[in-house]
């Protein structure tokens, strides 16, 4: 009985009564082969340029070795205060000698959590990388596996991991779209963790190292996140994040030639992000978006709305028309309760969707009389079969 149906119609003319006015198509170019820019709040995607491709992510997989140790500390089972100790493997393939970054770790040292953290997101020490994968997991292929494990979790769905540190590998592949997710949750979930990412620079055992960030020294907004390089095959890579006024961006970009390219395309997008781009308001929340059709209930339909204001980035000047649809798997079932999560709403200016939120139950359906289920149970069998015949002739 359940299908996927798309409400377009209503969303259209909710989109006129707000004029939120035309916009054109992305109008920036950038250098990076692979690249996208996205508004934390709204999801909006700004620009993309080969945002799905499959790229090596080098020091930026650190974001998801540091996304684990955080998980784990505010899930309370690790403190910062804890100690880890330096195996020899971390020592030898990821300190100074290996010729990586390295956060100078000395062999069967012990380092407080915190200060792993530093050295891997500041420093972005191999041996920290791998300290604290050893350290959590008690070892570096078990902590890969819940790497994979949690990538799932979060919806990076065309990215996998072969190690915590960055080194290459066939198993070692991201996409640019993905990590912008990745990024976007960590900033969201763990604003007491994420703070280590904007520190400008690390003192340890009386060395001091600068953040490999670029973009925190630009007086752009610049927080964090990662900078990640192996050779000159996989290019310049950055996963970063800035916020002014309010707004928060959040860019992956991989691909440059040089670090001075990397570090000025990835100003560039940026900056045109925030300047180019004006918030609308679309619709309230509580406000009714929508409908969705409901199956054996008192009434026929129940109306959908969002739990908060909805609004959207449009580019300043443009010509670009708004479209947009309510989805959901319908009809739903009597009983739904007001409040449930039914559908949600997506909008796109062009190919790029720039809003994708959820939308609610605005009141409750109690469930219909048996006669109104009797019915409603008749005109689904027949819709059901109109339907496949239709799908046969297509074939």
């Amino acid at each position: 009985m359940s299908h996927r149906i798309l409400g377009f119609l209503s969303i259209v003319l909710a989109l006129v009564t707000f004029s939120p006015g035309h916009v054109r198509a992305q109008g920036f170019q950038t250098s990076f082969p692979n690249a996208i820019l996205v508004d934390a709040n709204s999801g909006a995607v700004l620009f993309e340029k080969g945002a799905d491709d499959q790229v090596t992510p080098a020091s930026t997989v650190k974001i998801m070795t540091a996304e684990l140790v955080f998980q784990e500390l505010a899930s309370g089972r690790l403190k910062l205060d804890d100690e880890f100790t330096v195996s020899e493997h971390a020592w030898r393939d990821g300190g100074v000698k290996s010729g990586g970054s390295s956060m100078f770790l000395q062999v069967n040292s012990r380092a407080r959590i915190e200060d792993l953290i530093r050295g891997l997101v500041i420093d972005s020490g191999n041996d920290a990388a791998i300290t604290l994968a050893e350290g959590v997991a008690g070892a570096e292929e078990a902590f890969v596996m819940r790497m994979n494990r949690r990538a799932s979790e979060l919806g990076l769905t065309k990215s996998s991991f072969g190690n915590p540190w960055g080194q290459a590998g066939p198993d070692q592949k991201v996409t640019p779209r993905d990590m912008v997710r990745l990024a976007g949750f960590v900033i969201k979930t763990y604003p007491d963790y994420y703070r280590y990412f904007g520190e400008k620079e690390f003192t340890w055992n009386k060395i001091k190292q600068p953040n490999r960030n670029p973009l925190l020294n630009m007086s752009i907004g610049a927080d964090g996140l990662k900078t990640g390089n192996i050779d000159e095959k996989s290019g310049f890579g950055i996963v970063a994040s800035a916020a002014e006024e309010g707004r928060r961006l959040i860019l992956a970009a991989y691909g440059a030639r040089t670090a001075k390219d990397r570090a000025e395309e990835a100003r560039k997008l940026l900056q045109w992000g925030f300047r180019n781009f004006e918030e609308k308001s679309l619709f309230k929340a509580g406000e009714t978006i929508g409908t969705a059709q409901v199956y054996g209930g008192a009434k026929s339909s129940v109306p959908l709305t969002a739990t908060r204001d909805l609004t959207a980035l449009l580019q300043r000047g443009g010509t670009e028309k708004l479209s947009g649809r309510i989805i959901y798997e319908g009809p739903l079932v009597a009983p739904v309760e007001a409040g449930a999560k039914v559908g949600r709403i997506e909008i796109k200016r062009g190919p790029l969707v720039v809003l994708d939120q959820p939308l609610v139950a605005a009141e409750s359906v109690e469930e219909g009389s048996l006669s109104r289920r009797a019915f409603d149970a008749a005109y689904e069998y027949a819709a059901a079969a109109i339907h496949a015949r239709f799908a046969k002739k297509l074939q």
